[in-house]
């Protein structure tokens, strides 16, 4: 896949026009997205990022136009897990609902540029060492199992050892300031709650990238691709955490779904390597290539029905469960 440079501004350029919407104009003025505006914007994000697909799709070619719906698609289910997290790390710092949207988008702009550079070293070592699927197939395996065996349920949120850090170097204040980032206390700089959560926004949001970045090279290698599949995943989900925040307990199912896929494209790297292989005890460095590889077309088709079989089995124990807990309120 050629992509020249100017292909390459443009669409940086884009997703930096469309931070800058999502700046100047939703979090300048700090308060709580309703509900139609949040269902307004997260419908506007898809249409972008399915527009730009079929773009790639007619200028590409459909087996790139495949790649980069699979990888989207792949990305954007991940994602929905973030928020489960993003909950949590919202829950726990007590961040006040006029200032989520701030906190979410910029720690988003943080995970977005650090993906950026996992992305491109993930191509680089891919270029120079092909054995590397053997690890992401094996990696992606072990979090298919773990994310199985996960219950769903949300569990304390533990500081992690970046923002220990922060805390034992820089002094904090107690309260939040409205929604700024740093204050001056008696004459000494200190930093506020909110640049707190937004690190922890950030950083949480790293430690997932390191699931879906091996995923979507699992889908394509095609660095512009997993690029934008990333960028356009991760732009959608400020609006998106406020669309299915009362929903997020309902999707009972999505850790088995998510680890299906996972699981999937795990297998899929594992026979992709055998075929590239060059590890010397592995068939003495020649190709393994009796089983056929998955073509995209059969991927992409298996994670849209994962996807929709978890979302309808959820939402049907859901409304179960609800008739049930009704039913015993009224005998009651």
């Amino acid at each position: 896949m050629t992509v020249p440079f100017w292909v390459w501004a443009v669409t940086v350029g884009a997703i930096l026009a469309m931070l800058t919407v999502d700046y100047l104009g939703h979090v300048r003025t700090p308060h709580a997205p309703s509900l139609r505006e949040a269902a307004r914007w997260s419908i506007a994000y898809v249409a972008v990022a399915v527009v730009f697909g079929f773009i790639v799709w007619s200028v590409w070619g459909s087996q790139y136009g495949t790649e980069y719906f699979a990888g989207y698609i792949t990305e954007k289910s991940l994602s929905v897990d973030n928020l489960f997290v993003f909950v949590l790390i919202l829950s726990s710092f007590r961040v006040p609902r006029e200032y989520q949207q701030k906190v979410l988008l910029i720690g988003i702009t943080i995970a977005l540029v650090l993906r950026t550079v996992f992305i491109f070293l993930g191509v680089a070592i891919i270029e120079n060492f092909a054995s590397i699927f053997y690890l992401f197939g094996a990696f992606l395996i072990w979090t298919a199992i773990a994310q199985a065996r996960h219950s769903g349920e949300q569990e304390e949120f533990h500081e992690n050892g970046v923002l220990r850090l922060v805390r034992r170097f820089f002094p904090t204040t107690d309260t939040y300031v409205q929604d700024k980032l740093t204050a001056r206390v008696d004459g000494r700089r200190h930093i506020t709650p909110m640049l707190i959560v937004m690190i922890a926004i950030g950083s949480a949001d790293v430690l997932f990238a390191v699931d879906s970045i091996p995923a979507i090279f699992g889908l394509t290698q095609e660095a512009y691709l997993v690029f934008t599949a990333n960028a356009f995943s991760l732009l959608g989900l400020r609006q998106l955490y406020f669309l299915i925040d009362g929903l997020l307990d309902r999707l009972v199912y999505l850790n088995y779904g998510l680890a299906a896929i996972l699981g999937f494209i795990g297998v899929k790297l594992l026979i992709h390597a055998l075929h590239t292989n060059e590890v010397p005890f592995i068939n003495d460095g020649e190709h393994v290539e009796v089983i056929p590889e998955v073509p995209t077309q059969v991927s992409l088709t298996f994670i849209v029905v994962v996807l929709t079989i978890t979302t309808v089995a959820s939402l049907y124990r859901d409304r179960k469960v609800r008739e049930a807990q009704a039913l015993a309120e009224k005998d009651s």
